[in-house]
């Protein structure tokens, strides 16, 4: 396999572990665990997981500078504020129309990105959000849906997320010289455990309903497939894909949360659907391809 494709891959898989984190929560909330517990047993479990592996393969810290520091903490704050908010948004709208809302990060990273760069989209990246965007309504099954009659606070929280995670991407793509993917996990979740805590439900540590009940094997999953897995694969090939396609590859997350509820929740899934996620996987890969095709080696 060309290194160059190695990394684009990872991205797909950690945005494929993201995809899961929606049916997983959704069988915990089955046997009586809240939103807010669900998520919280995550980021503790998913922070304890990172600490045996940094201590048992770095124990040691190097030194960093203050725009280090920061862009650590920007991340871990970031990828905390995504969930806290998307599940505000759940609140008032339906699943579907909380996936078309979260997947408008797509756009708003290369927005984001251009800004950054100072630069024009490129006509590849143009023609894979026409794809992505088109793909999402169909695949989110919201063709019916009134938008009139959606709540002012679902179309607040949910643009909210899918800026903060567009954000979270962006920052997540600086390089920080001499921290490894393992350090760098470390560090974010930590920050991420700090935030979620004040704002969720730290009282699952103490009222022994983690360890007590089976919610420490939810956490556990979750940990997994929303901390350790993302986490590491992103601190390794986000800083060296960049921001921008980094935003539209991580759109693998939509046709695995579709695939995810309909083989586990049993949920139905139509012909639209399956031709939007069809456009999705086009839009993803399409500027892999095109940007393979135009190097030399």
């Amino acid at each position: 396999m060309k290194l160059q494709l190695l990394y684009p891959l990872l991205i797909v898989i950690a945005s494929s572990s993201y995809g899961l984190l929606s049916t997983i929560i959704k069988v915990a909330m089955g046997h009586g665990f809240t939103t807010n517990e669900a998520v919280t047993s995550q980021y503790l479990i998913g922070f304890l997981m990172a600490l045996i592996l940094f201590l048992f393969t770095q124990r040691s810290l190097p030194k960093l500078s203050k725009s280090d520091i920061l862009t650590i903490v920007a991340a871990g704050v970031f990828t905390a504020t995504t969930g806290m908010v998307y599940g505000l948004a759940l609140n008032y709208i339906t699943a579907s129309m909380g996936v078309v809302l979260f997947f408008q990060f797509t756009w708003i990273g290369l927005l984001i990105d251009c800004i950054i760069h100072k630069r024009l989209p490129t006509r590849y990246e143009a023609f894979s959000l026409v794809f992505l965007l088109g793909g999402t309504l169909l695949a989110a099954g919201v063709l019916d849906t009134s938008f009139a009659a959606i709540p002012w606070q679902g179309w607040v929280y949910g643009l909210l997320a899918a800026t903060s995670f567009a954000i979270f991407i962006q920052v997540n793509s600086r390089k920080v010289e001499g921290l490894s993917s393992i350090s760098r996990t470390f560090l974010m979740s930590t920050v991420a455990l700090i935030i979620v805590s004040i704002f969720l439900s730290p009282e699952i540590i103490w009222n022994g309903t983690l360890f007590k009940t089976d919610l420490w094997i939810f956490g556990i999953v979750l940990g997994v497939f929303g901390i350790i897995l993302p986490f590491l694969l992103l601190s390794i090939a986000v800083p060296k894909v960049g921001g921008a396609l980094s935003s539209i590859l991580s759109a693998m997350e939509l046709p695995v949360a579709i695939m995810a509820s309909v083989l586990v929740l049993k949920e139905s899934l139509t012909l639209l659907q399956v031709v939007g996620i069809v456009l999705v996987l086009i839009g993803m890969v399409l500027p892999t391809v095109l940007a393979q095709r135009k190097r030399p080696y």
